[in-house]
């Protein structure tokens, strides 16, 4: 059965809209800007847990306007935008580019004046700043436009008829989309933008005037626009939001995610900075094996070159030419591999993505130290690079409109049909050879099983509501079914991968690929998993698909129970991020809850209202507890925290009371009062503490406060501070990748997955008495990344069997955890989220 984007995403709105409240507050969120009311809901709260207790009417669409689903407005959709105050503060000032608070006025006064112009909201930043979409199009009555929006699913959903369909072809307007300013010290890309909007919608060019019958240009002209005032390349949560597509844990990263589903475009363009030389993707091996590459890389570099071209007309020295990375890298310095940037995730939804580095470095040490003459200089001759490369990419795509919109429809078609990826021979494009080849051999279906089947419910659920969030489809089965001598409840859920997104559910689901032989090195990540990774249960169907009647999901259904005898005391274990955050809430609320010597928690009888209205909210299961339920109180654990910002925000959004601390802080007279537990991965070097500082971390240790450490600078606050007697053992520091795990000698980690994170990995060795290995790498640890022996550190042959998680209870009695793993990286493997909580209880 299939069933419209419009009515998928429309009711997936309905059901899991959730309001983002100070428990799912990014570490490191501020209150909003003056004029920014910073109340903004989303789709996703993005965090460990998933709330099923808000359900919102209605939905903002991709165009910011808050009307009916099916609902379709005709062009020009113009919205007055509220101005914010002017802000001297602003750095874009100082470059002589564009303040965020002209922008709006820039945009009302352009609507004003022309009909080609539409300038919406499409949500708001963390700081609670507008996210505005340009839209240039000639004018469209609502006819006209509802048109258009049912050739776009229908190039989805029936690409075959969408393929013989004479008039769509003849009339379809080709979507663009050209995002800026994701890094929000990279500026010139916004006012880039701005030029083009300027020119589009004022000029009376007739060239440019049949450009826009035929075509729809879609700007988002600051995707950060926090990082943008405040001169930082993250966003003000302190996240890359150009990492972060995969995940989607930020308001900005979700709002041009919804852009990208809703506009559908053949070409996209993010433009970025600084390279040196003007940057023009398409990018070097490793290729994303889960693309039609065959359909992309024709375009991509024809594109690329007229890109170049365009630059090398500007007449500037310093674009005469462009590095174009598939042409002119060597494989790995520049690759595609990934989904978590803008353009890699873009093609896996039927466009043809590129990322483009505008040339001369105004930020950072250049912004500070350079002459004001000289930054505004460079910042023109970006300006006109990030001009000149959007203006020839609609022209690109323009001209061979026919051509990409059949090649977008032939995509969708090979997914619905289950047709294996096309092999390309050499010189398919100049310099395509061996090293660019690339594939997957898609499985037939995946299935999330429910029942006794699940690891865990909640996490089922998240990854679930995640999958329909990025138009992937979801079914859920009507009855119990068998496939591959398995047995699978009735409402488990399926993936079926003849669908037209199969390139994007596989790189979400599958275990990925070693590529650590392929190339010497890798630009970014290189293994992830959500199958692996988000604590759900998943399981692979190789050529069968289930053969059982199913209906489409819309959003997970509630997960959370409690058992039904209102007498008896409730437990909870800690499996997913989700019960933790349940367990948070309830001892906020000032529930007397008790721990077992396994982990369980135990939440009294007479709490049974409180816990209810967790397991509404957080979508966990009580059960009953045992007769012998007594246990250790716990008390709301309150935690210092030298850590990365990725981090914080886990901590925080588990529900932990969290205090950032640094080297600085502790030396400036921080008070561990309360403190139960010090978690340390970066910003700690114990050796430069003042001697008062090591006095009041002392005295913290001494009376019971625990210690849970990451990473390298984890261990070198370990040693420094003579905790647990290990030997830490570095792999190389970029290695990373999705490895398997096995139970250790301990206990505090009895519930965790058997795959984990690295990046940078470490092992502990030599572990004395006191100490127990948690877990250990397994024989063979690497499953996906990229993960080489260096010349002084070792690869995986030598971490495997080794411990990669430590505990400890020193001869003072404190008690560490030491992680040689990422379980908290860039709030990717949430699965790995309850382990970071055991080892908090544990230790405090």
């Amino acid at each position: 059965m299939a069933v419209s984007r419009s009515v998928r995403r429309g009711l997936a709105a309905l059901a899991v809209l959730v309001t983002v409240s100070a428990l799912t507050t990014p570490a490191g969120a501020q209150e909003p800007p003056p004029g920014g009311t910073g109340d903004t809901t989303y789709r996703e709260s993005g965090l460990p847990g998933r709330s099923a207790d808000a359900a919102t009417p209605g939905r903002a669409t991709a165009a910011g306007e808050n009307r009916p689903v099916g609902q379709q407005a005709g062009y020009p959709r113009q919205t007055s935008l509220r101005e914010f105050p002017e802000n001297p503060d602003d750095k874009a000032i100082k470059l002589g580019l564009t303040p965020y608070h002209d922008i709006a006025p820039q945009l009302n006064e352009l609507q004003e004046r022309s009909d080609r112009v539409s300038a919406e909201v499409v949500g708001q930043s963390t700081q609670g700043r507008d996210l505005y979409l340009v839209t240039l199009t000639a004018p469209e009555s609502p006819a006209e436009a509802a048109r258009q929006a049912r050739w776009r699913e229908l190039i989805e959903d029936d690409p075959t008829a969408a393929a013989d369909n004479e008039r769509l072809a003849r009339e379809y307007k080709a979507p663009v989309w050209i995002n800026a300013n994701i890094h929000g010290d990279e500026w010139e890309g916004t006012d880039g933008a701005l030029d083009v909007i300027e020119r589009l919608a004022t000029g009376d060019d007739p060239a440019e005037a049949a450009l826009l019958e035929s075509t729809r240009i879609y700007l988002t002209v600051t995707n950060n626009p926090d990082g943008r005032v405040a001169g930082t390349r993250a966003n003000a949560a302190g996240f890359d939001v150009n990492r972060d597509h995969l995940t989607s844990s930020q308001p900005e990263s979700r709002a041009v995610r919804d852009v990208l589903l809703e506009t559908q475009p053949l070409v996209m363009i993010d433009e970025h900075g600084y390279t040196g030389t003007t940057l023009i993707e398409p990018g070097t091996p490793p290729h994303g094996r889960d693309y039609e590459y065959d359909l992309y890389i024709k375009h991509a570099y024809e594109n690329a070159l007229g890109m170049e071209r365009a630059i090398g007309e500007l007449g500037h020295e310093e674009t005469a030419r462009a590095d174009i990375p598939f042409r002119d890298f060597a494989p790995g310095e520049w690759d595609d591999w990934p989904p978590i940037f803008t353009p890699m995730y873009s093609i896996y939804h039927g466009a043809v993505g590129h990322t483009v580095e505008v040339p001369l470095r105004v930020n950072r040490a250049e912004y500070e130290q350079l002459p004001v003459e000289e930054l505004r200089r460079r910042s023109s001759v970006n300006r006109d690079v990030a001009d000149a490369t959007i203006t020839s990419a609609v022209e690109y795509a323009e001209e061979h409109r026919g051509e990409l919109l059949a090649d977008q429809i032939e995509t969708y078609r090979r997914g619905w049909a289950g047709e294996p990826q096309r092999d390309i021979p050499d010189e398919y494009v100049p310099g395509f050879g061996e090293e660019d080849r690339y594939s997957a051999e898609f499985p037939r279906a995946y299935v999330i099983p429910a029942g006794e089947g699940q690891r865990s419910a909640p996490a089922a659920a998240r990854l679930v509501d995640h999958l329909v969030a990025h138009d992937v489809r979801v079914s859920r089965a009507q009855h119990t079914f068998h496939l591959d001598g398995q047995r699978y409840r009735k409402g488990s859920y399926v993936v079926d991968m003849h669908q037209p997104k199969r390139g994007l559910a596989n790189a979400m689901l599958s275990a990925g690929q070693d590529i650590s032989g392929d190339v010497p090195r890798m630009y970014d990540i290189s293994g992830w998993s959500l199958g692996l990774l988000w604590g759900a249960t998943v399981d692979v169907a190789t050529d069968e698909a289930p053969a059982v009647r199913t209906a489409p999901v819309a959003a997970a259904g509630p997960t959370g129970s409690l058992p039904p005898s209102p007498n008896a005391d409730l437990a909870l274990t800690l499996t997913d991020g989700a019960d933790v955050q349940a367990a948070t809430y309830l001892l906020e609320r000032g529930v007397e809850v008790t721990r077992g010597e396994d982990g369980t928690l135990v939440v009294p009888a007479s709490a049974r209202s409180e816990a209810a209205t967790a397991a509404d909210r957080f979508g966990v299961s009580f059960t009953r507890a045992g007769k012998d339920s007594s246990g250790t109180p716990v008390a709301a654990p309150v935690i210092a925290a030298a850590a990365s910002a990725d981090e914080l925000a886990v901590l925080r959004g588990l529900g932990f009371d969290v205090r950032p601390v640094s080297t600085a802080v502790l030396n400036d007279g921080f008070d561990f009062d309360g403190v139960s537990a010090l978690v340390v991965s970066t910003g700690l070097d114990h050796d430069a503490l003042t001697a008062d500082a090591k006095r009041r971390l002392q005295a913290f240790l001494d009376g019971g406060g625990g210690v849970v450490a990451r990473g390298a600078g984890g261990a070198a606050f370990n040693e420094a501070a003579g905790l647990l007697p290990v030997t830490a053992v570095e792999g190389r520091g970029d290695a990373n990748g999705v490895v398997s795990v096995t139970d250790g000698e301990g206990g505090v980690l009895d519930r965790a997955p058997g795959h984990s994170f690295v990046y940078a990995p470490l092992w502990f060795t030599g572990l004395g008495e006191a100490v127990t290995a948690e877990q250990r790498y397994t024989r063979d640890p690497l499953v996906s990344g990229h993960w080489r022996p260096g010349e002084d550190v070792g690869g995986p042959a030598e971490a495997a069997g080794e411990a990669s998680v430590v505990s400890g209870v020193t001869d003072d009695g404190t008690r560490a955890v030491l992680f040689g793993t990422e379980p908290m990286f860039r709030d990717h493997p949430k699965g790995l989220y309850a382990q970071v909580a055991d080892a908090v209880f544990w230790t405090s």
